[in-house]
């Protein structure tokens, strides 16, 4: 027999910097957090590196912030949605390091800034060179458990949303040791990160598997611009799953990529080498890997000695794989790293579904654009969770009954897998409609086989909508359609989506 019970506040569903944030804004209205895993473990949050991008410096401003934002989106950032991101960046930060998270310092006790790859300015604030999320998501924790308004269930997964006849969302169908239990409230958050978990090369929890995303398309939702997955370009290559993660700020700091030959090779990609964009880096490793030249991060030079204390985090992994980064180069990998794609949102975090609300990486809020800047998503979710959980909470849903429904089918193992491996083949860092179209047709056999649940919903939509957009255009590129084409336009999809899908290619 299902469980059922009410909590009268705000429901969220993640618990990553995103649900976190939703959480604590929602006061005072009372927050039911749910998580799959412990709190501080499975989220993207816990393993940013690079830190926060915010224009804390007396040399910087939210308008060139913003400006860096909009061209690194490749034409389909949404101006708005940046203007606030940026303006509201700083403080941001700011109330991040009221709450304990231990930000790098100068001497005058200012934020200590790093420069990364097409800002403009030094502007990301980090935590002990590459500790940034882990220590915000400890802080954030801390302050979520002591929060007499917030209570956490750890070991819950989702597995549908309740709506009632109007399609009012309810609450949700979880599942927690086999059991399931509908809980509803006045508004439901989705923050539930993005789709790592659906490659075979990744540098996300493996938890992530789009699930939030599927969950709201199958509900109805509007979802935008499921097609753009931003590849990191510097996953370390040392066979791991999910793959450690060589930040950014090593490029910042000076460290070059070479080949197998010992040349330094970005120069030929892009005029600003190193530090060009990530889509751009990610496409010049992957076709000197496919060239059978290897790639390479060499920080010797740049931080050297330096490496344990300055960038702890990708020493222990190098180590933990027999190569010291102090003395050896870095064997580096594109790797699925973020989803700008998401559950469509306006700026209170409002979805198009009345009572879903969604934040963080799982939504689209139109900042990222085609190509997501460094180090802004971790400031997506703490601006934009704070914005959603102070709307939901002025919610109160009227009388009404909720529609019952069974769990959404899950997929087995050995699919996923394979699901995994197609994913990384045919909608990688460089694709076209040969492998897209034999995607889609796995993705649909799929569904004919294992039922229609959230994970395959997800990448049928990532498959659909990039063999739809026929340009290249940010992170997504088409080896058959290598031009971009104007005038730019974002995809905005319904589930089933196909005939939907509204694109620059049309």
């Amino acid at each position: 027999m299902t469980e059922r019970i009410h909590h009268d506040g705000v429901l969220v569903v993640g618990a990553g910097l995103a649900g976190l944030t939703a959480a604590m804004a929602a006061a005072p209205r009372k927050a039911l957090v749910l998580s799959p895993t412990p709190l501080n473990t499975g989220c993207s949050s816990a393993w940013a590196q690079g830190g926060m991008a915010a224009a804390l410096g007396e040399d910087d401003a939210p308008a060139l912030h913003a400006a860096d934002t909009l061209a690194a989106g490749a034409g389909l950032c949404d101006p708005a949605m940046v203007e606030i991101l940026t303006r509201e960046g700083p403080d941001a930060v700011r109330h991040l390091a009221d709450l304990g998270a231990p930000f790098d310092r100068t001497a005058d006790g200012g934020f200590a800034q790093s420069l990364e790859a097409a800002h403009g300015r030094a502007r990301v604030a980090r935590v002990k060179g590459d500790q940034a999320g882990r220590e915000i998501m400890r802080a954030m924790t801390v302050a979520a458990y002591v929060s007499p308004l917030i209570t956490t269930r750890a070991g819950v997964r989702a597995r549908r949303l309740l709506q009632d006849a109007d399609g009012r969302v309810r609450g949700v169908l979880a599942e927690q040791k086999g059991r399931l239990i509908e809980i509803t409230a006045d508004a439901v958050i989705l923050a539930t990160g993005g789709i790592g978990g659906l490659y075979a090369v990744t540098t996300t929890p493996a938890e992530l598997k789009g699930e939030g995303l599927g969950l709201a398309a199958l509900a109805g939702a509007v979802i935008a611009d499921p097609e753009f997955v931003q590849f990191h370009p510097t996953a370390i290559d040392i066979g791991r799953d999910p793959a450690p993660l060589a930040t950014e700020a090593l490029r910042g700091e000076g460290a070059k990529l070479l080949n197998a030959r010992g040349e330094a090779f970005m120069a030929a990609y892009h005029e600003a080498a190193e530090l060009a964009p990530r889509d751009v880096v990610a496409r010049a490793i992957h076709a000197e890997l496919e060239a059978g030249r290897g790639a390479f991060l060499d920080a010797r030079a740049a931080v050297g000695e330096h490496f344990p204390d300055e960038f702890p985090a990708v020493f222990a992994a190098c180590m933990s794989a027999g190569i010291d980064p102090r003395y050896q180069v870095i064997p580096v990998a594109p790797a699925c790293h973020y989803h700008m794609g998401g559950v469509v949102t306006n700026a209170t975090g409002a979805t198009s579904l009345t009572g879903l609300y969604a934040a963080g990486e799982c939504a689209a809020t139109g900042v990222h654009g085609a190509n997501r800047l460094a180090s802004n998503s971790l400031l997506e979710a703490a601006v934009f969770g704070a914005r959603a959980g102070a709307a939901a909470r002025e919610l109160t849903a009227p009388a009404g009954r909720v529609v019952a429904g069974e769990a959404l089918p899950d997929l087995p193992a050995p699919a996923l897998a394979e699901l995994r491996r197609a994913m990384t083949r045919d909608a990688g860092v460089v694709r076209d409609a040969e492998g897209l179209t034999r995607l889609a047709r796995t993705v649909e056999a799929m569904k004919a086989r294992h039922g229609e649940g959230p994970i395959l919903v997800t990448a049928g939509l990532v498959a659909a909508a990039a063999l739809a957009r026929r340009e290249s255009r940010g992170a997504h590129y088409r080896a058959d359609f290598p031009q971009a084409k104007d005038p730019p336009a974002r995809t905005f999809v319904t589930h089933p989506g196909q005939q939907a899908l509204k694109v620059a290619a049309e």
